[in-house]
């Protein structure tokens, strides 16, 4: 029987197939049964977004100073949440849900740009039963004055505020887009996090050339994106002592085995499921344990790091690549 067990964030996971964070997959909670039934080993749940928390402080602030008028008895004193699906007190109530219902770890999404917006949630979602965080930081830094020095102490202050206001495990989303990939990886390492999710993938704006303006367009991604997130976590695996997640570009075994070959710890999958439906997740697994057996593998752990830039027989490759 072939072992495909692995351990992320200090958690025993059935296999290295997580589903990352996509809302239209697990903002319903009987979607969340349905994936662990397909054989997911553990969930990411949606993103609740910073703006989320603002929105309704600036709201609840509205309302307390500006309610001379008004009862506070009335069924209206408290603002309605109107411009996003799920508040915070709702999504704590989610996370709660989830973990009556499934077995396995509950993963709560937090996406966040600034160091201001979270205060004590975090402490609220570890008490609401999550058994980690991941920390979505969505930051394009537009202002000309702002630093690149500066823009790295940001993610290092946001780490910070939330490692060290909880017990449970955080790992961080992050993009490639910083001077020294491997530098800032280290760093946060040492802010507290206990893990690297690569790569946060930026969804691209598009021009309408019928109403003449800008728009989201959203495209999944493909296998070919998922060469990034393989050469960085190849180059990092061993250097600093933190789990890697890959992201971006998880469509099939193979591009779980190349992953955990350079080091990841688990794979997260989002756009196959989102293309070809929940029941692709027992596709892969079956896949990989035949991957598994053809080449005499016992476990999926023996392959972990394996062709790492450290364990590589050219090392230069992830490096340089000729053109």
């Amino acid at each position: 029987m072939i072992d495909i067990s692995t351990n992320y964030l200090g958690l025993k996971l059935r296999s290295p197939l997580v589903v990352g964070a996509a809302a239209p997959l697990t903002e319903e909670i009987a979607n969340v049964k349905h994936l662990e039934d397909a054989g997911a080993s553990a969930i990411v749940l949606h993103s609740l977004f910073e703006e989320q928390l603002l929105e309704e402080r600036h709201a609840l602030y509205y309302h307390l100073t500006h309610s001379s008028e008004s009862h506070p008895e009335a069924t209206s004193y408290f603002p309605e949440q109107e411009i996003f699906h799920v508040g915070s007190e709702a999504y704590l109530n989610q996370i709660r849900y989830a973990k009556e219902k499934v077995n396995i770890p509950i993963i709560a999404s937090l996406n966040s740009c600034s160091i201001s917006a979270w205060g004590g949630y975090a402490q609220k979602i570890e008490q609401a039963g999550a058994d980690a965080i991941e920390l979505n930081i969505y930051y394009i830094p537009t202002d000309v004055n702002l630093t690149g020095e500066q823009v790295e102490q940001n993610y290092l202050d946001i780490v910070r505020s939330v490692t060290s206001s909880i017990n449970i495990p955080v790992a961080i989303k992050l993009s490639p887009f910083f001077s020294n990939m491997a530098n800032m990886a280290k760093r946060l390492c040492d802010a507290g996090a206990d893990g690297l999710v690569l790569f946060n993938r930026f969804y691209q704006p598009d021009i309408n050339l019928v109403n003449l303006e800008a728009e989201p367009n959203l495209i999944l991604s493909t296998s070919r994106e998922n060469r990034l997130p393989m050469r960085w976590i190849a180059i990092l695996y061993g250097t600093m002592p933190v789990d890697f997640a890959a992201t971006s570009g998880i469509h099939t075994a193979h591009d779980v085995i190349k992953m955990m070959m350079v080091g990841a710890n688990v794979t997260m999958l989002v756009s196959v499921l989102l293309s070809h439906g929940i029941e692709q997740l027992g596709k892969i697994e079956k896949d990989l344990i035949e991957w598994l057996e053809v080449k005499e593998y016992e476990s999926i752990n023996q392959l972990q790091g394996s062709m790492s830039q450290i364990n590589c027989p050219d090392p230069s490759v992830y490096e340089r690549v000729q053109y």
